[in-house]
């Protein structure tokens, strides 16, 4: 065996399975320690990480419990913190709160977390260019890099590590500082609406309606044809915009139903991304915004809609401070990125109030939008609130299905600006709404005014003498450009063309014709000019003439006019 050389061999590859990320345990487990006591602990560790360069899943639970307590001014203590847990239902994830004792007994000073939060951020940087160069390798090694995408996946790390938030550095402080020159040179006046006309870019709106006026249907066929470029809502198609839905109320079976009902389905969904019950936290804490926005920043979105809002607080409806607390962990930071928000509401029990719970939920929104349904699939879309008074006020609207049996048939369901004709036809009363009721009911259209008030008295449709004369008057005029829709009583015999000197529509049914009696004329029939009657002879014969009058032809020179008397 003395002859036998030992072939070299590669060394194992560096990206094996047990090769460790950069984290350090140690100091996440004393930042875990010291904010469960100290608020002003974790508010200094606020301004150095983020919840995302926290590397340990139990301690970004403890973070995110802790960052909760903080926003509503609640008392800090290990044991408070166990209880918080508790409530979600996530003490398992800090083995059963034994985390939460060990963790609580012995830890750092306040004073001390500053210069451990920095030992973590530093080890995040590492772990995201890591990550970032593994994304790199891995486009290179499949084949599907061009550079391009490289160059694309680089300036996507390259912003987000400017936009971190360091404590050594003031810029994203000074960001918000405004730039005089640049700030007034800007035309804030000449503004492009989003596909719609509801809102602008970056502008927060709040869409409310009763259960079953149809808010989600309305928004999301507007929001589909706004990722997909199509015009919505009468405005002219625009470039598509990426959307994010996020939804917490409808299943997936009406979901897809919907959509392959507005047209959607695979390769016509454009840039809309649909999360349907993420399990983000409550967006009125830091954890539950923080979720919200790496979403958004993972889809690219320039647009969120959360229907319905309700579903993602875990405050009182009714209590301002859950709004606020929205607002402040959530939509603010959506705002300061330039994202759009739409929120669908519920209506109060009283309607003329608006949505349902505090009054704070229409303070921190540019303009609220209230959907109330008018009946046959007509919708009125009204701005009831608004900051800015940008774009119109209010939408008539008309709600377009087509069902097969208990399903929408594809590409058939709509929303659509009512018309002219669309809006009279639906005014209560109005002289159109009756002529479409007593179309539906099959009066015949030269019904007269005796048939068209029965018919309205069992319609139960109130009409005074005078509004039914002109609705009479309008559909026997209607009659006469549509004769097969006569009444059979009044014209029992199809309506034929005739010629002066031929039978009309009323001659002999059993094909002779009458005599004649006027030229152009028959008798008996309807039009024919009445004959004169003889007149009395002076001698006294009014009985048998009188009697004979009606039937004795008159001598043609009793029609004759009068003789025109000579001029000059």
């Amino acid at each position: 065996m003395e002859n036998v050389r030992p072939l070299p061999r590669d060394t194992g590859d560096s990206d094996a399975l047990n090769r460790r990320m950069p984290h350090d345990a140690d100091a996440e487990w004393l930042i875990g320690g010291v904010i469960m006591h100290d608020p002003e602990a974790y508010k200094a560790c606020a301004q150095i990480i983020k919840r995302d360069d926290l590397y340990l899943r139990p301690v970004r639970l403890i973070w995110d419990v802790v960052g909760g307590m903080v926003a509503e001014n609640k008392e800090l203590h290990p044991v408070l913190v166990r209880a918080e847990i508790d409530r979600l239902g996530r003490l398992r994830e800090v083995d059963g709160g034994a985390l939460i004792d060990r963790l609580g007994t012995d830890y750092i000073t306040p004073s001390m977390a500053p210069a451990f939060a920095e030992r973590i951020r530093d080890e995040a940087r590492l772990r995201r260019h890591l990550e970032h160069a593994t994304a790199i390798e891995a486009a290179i090694l499949t084949g599907t890099a061009d550079p391009d995408h490289l160059d694309k996946l680089t300036a996507k790390q390259t912003e987000y590590e400017a936009s971190r938030t360091t404590a050594d550095s003031p810029t994203h402080l000074t960001g918000a500082l405004l730039d005089w020159g640049p700030f007034f040179a800007t035309d804030f006046g000449a503004v492009d609406l989003l596909p719609g006309r509801l809102l602008a870019p970056g502008q927060q709106i709040t869409v409310v309606g009763d259960g079953k006026a149809g808010k989600s249907l309305l928004v999301q066929e507007w929001l589909w044809r706004m990722a997909t470029g199509q015009s919505c809502l009468g405005d002219r198609p625009q470039p598509a915009v990426p959307v994010l839905y996020v939804d917490a109320e409808n299943g997936h079976q009406d979901i897809q139903e919907r959509f392959v009902s507005y047209g959607g389905g695979p390769g016509r969904m454009g840039l809309m991304s649909y999360a349907s019950f993420p399990p983000i936290r409550p967006l009125d804490t830091a954890g539950g915004g923080q979720d919200l926005l790496a979403l958004v920043r993972d889809c690219e979105a320039q647009l969120v809609c959360l229907d319905t809002v309700s579903r993602f607080i875990s405050g009182p409806e009714n209590d301002a401070d859950t709004w606020l607390s929205l607002y402040r962990h959530t939509l603010l930071p959506l705002k300061r990125a330039g994202v759009a928000s739409v929120r669908l509401d519920h209506m109060g029990k009283d309607g003329e109030r608006g949505a349902r719970g505090s009054s704070a939920k229409t303070q921190d929104v540019d303009h609220v939008w209230e959907l109330r349904a008018q009946g046959g699939g007509n919708l009125l879309l009204r701005r009831t609130h608004t900051r800015t008074g940008i774009g119109p006020e209010q939408f008539a609207l008309v709600r377009q299905a087509r069902r097969d049996g208990d399903r929408y048939m594809p590409g058939c369901t709509r929303h659509i600006l009512m018309t002219y004709e669309h809006l009279e036809q639906n005014i209560v009363g109005s002289d159109e709404q009756i002529i479409l009721a007593l179309d539906g009911a099959g009066v015949p259209l030269d019904a007269g005014n005796r048939v068209v008030k029965a018919k309205l008295a069992e319609l139960q449709i109130p009409a005074g003498s005078d509004k039914i004369a002109r609705v009479v008057k309008a559909r026997q005029n209607r009659a006469k450009s549509d004769s097969a829709r006569r009444s059979p009583e009044r014209s029992p015999d199809p309506f034929q063309e005739t010629f002066p000197g031929n039978v009309p529509r009323n001659a002999s049914r059993d094909g002779k014709a009458p005599a004649q009696t006027f030229p152009g004329n028959t008798e008996g029939t309807s039009g024919t000019p009445p004959v004169p009657p003889v007149p009395p002879s002076k001698r006294g014969e009014r009985g048998g003439n009188a009697r004979n009058s009606h039937t004795n032809n008159p001598p043609l020179r009793h029609l004759q006019p009068p003789p025109q008397p000579r001029l000059g």
